[in-house]
């Protein structure tokens, strides 16, 4: 017996009508969680996802059959994209090859995504305007494979010390993983091998008051219960998942805006695409105010200057995925 697809429906978002077409696939089992409750999800989150992506290049994770089959890393847009969608054209040296990526100014563009079984959004840290001068430092703290939680909390803790001594304000999120994200707005100066040195030297600083911090390079060579301080993931062409996407976990968690005062004793678990619709409409987009808190990376560049005049070099990036 041929199984009957479920005929698609529509959704009104901002004035634009989204076709969503087999609405009750379920794309996570566990909670049964579906396309459509997808697309609803990003809806009631849209002004934060939009602010996560605004102007970015964006990598679409898409999965045709749900989180539980195959990943598919999208840096095209896929065909018969409407004519609202917009894109921004970016090249890639290291494969001498260029893509037109998804750039999103709207939440339907959003919508339209999931429509074409996007479930994660990964943006570069730089805009359109300016692609090769990022705006936005991330500073990805990345437990090895015997670091509890508790342990990232209190690196994060680190994290905030410091940039609190630099002036700079960080704004934190789960990564709806087993990790925390924490971005700092930067003026669109430096190209990504500087921002890269700075938040190395960054990471050192983070390193040198805490022996639960690690920058050792390769995996194989860090404590596995140290978290990594990820200063690559200020490369080109590297991307995380923004504030607000929804990861490919069995429980689909979010990557979750943090106040400070929540890293102690948050559960990335608590923050899903079943809970965040309620916590957005209580507290609103906790990254709001991102773009008005620029911080000027010269004390972090004469930070890596002087530890490259120690000797203490900047890895190569190998590249994504690497």
């Amino acid at each position: 017996m041929v199984k009957q697809s479920t005929p698609a429906t529509e959704l009104e978002v901002d004035g634009r009508t989204v076709r969503i077409s087999n609405p009750d696939r379920v794309y996570f089992p566990e909670p049964g969680i579906t396309k459509l409750d997808l697309a609803r999800y990003y809806v009631s989150v849209g002004g934060g996802i939009v602010n996560a992506l605004r102007e970015r290049p964006c990598m679409m994770h898409r999965f045709p059959d749900g989180v539980t089959g195959e990943r598919v890393h999208q840096k095209r847009l896929p065909r018969g994209a409407p004519d609202w969608v917009e894109t921004v054209h970016v090249t890639f040296p290291r494969w001498n090859r260029t893509a037109d990526e998804l750039c999103v100014t709207e939440v339907a563009q959003v919508v339209w995504a999931v429509q074409m079984s996007c479930v994660e959004f990964h943006p570069w840290n730089s805009r359109r305007g300016h692609v090769e001068q990022p705006d936005e430092w991330r500073i990805d703290l990345d437990p090895g494979e015997d670091c509890d939680f508790a342990t990232v909390r209190r690196v994060a803790g680190v994290v905030r010390e410091v940039l609190a001594e630099l002036g700079a304000v960080g704004w934190p999120k789960t990564t709806g993983s087993r990790g925390i994200h924490v971005y700092v707005r930067i003026p669109p100066t430096h190209g990504f091998g500087d921002v890269r040195r700075a938040a190395l030297a960054f990471a050192r600083e983070v390193e040198r008051r805490t022996d639960e911090a690690t920058t050792v390079w390769w995996r194989k060579d860090r404590d596995p219960r140290a978290v990594f301080v990820d200063f690559n993931q200020n490369a080109r062409d590297h991307t995380i998942a923004a504030a607000y996407s929804v990861r490919a976990t069995p429980d689909a968690r979010v990557s979750a805006p943090l106040t400070w005062d929540e890293v102690d004793d948050c559960d990335p678990a608590d923050f899903t695409v079943l809970t965040m619709p309620g916590r957005y409409a209580a507290v609103g987009d906790l990254h709001a105010g991102i773009d008005e808190a620029v911080f000027d990376l010269g004390t972090l560049l004469a930070w890596a200057e002087r530890d490259e005049a120690e000797g203490r070099a900047t890895p190569e990036d190998p590249g994504p995925g690497a």
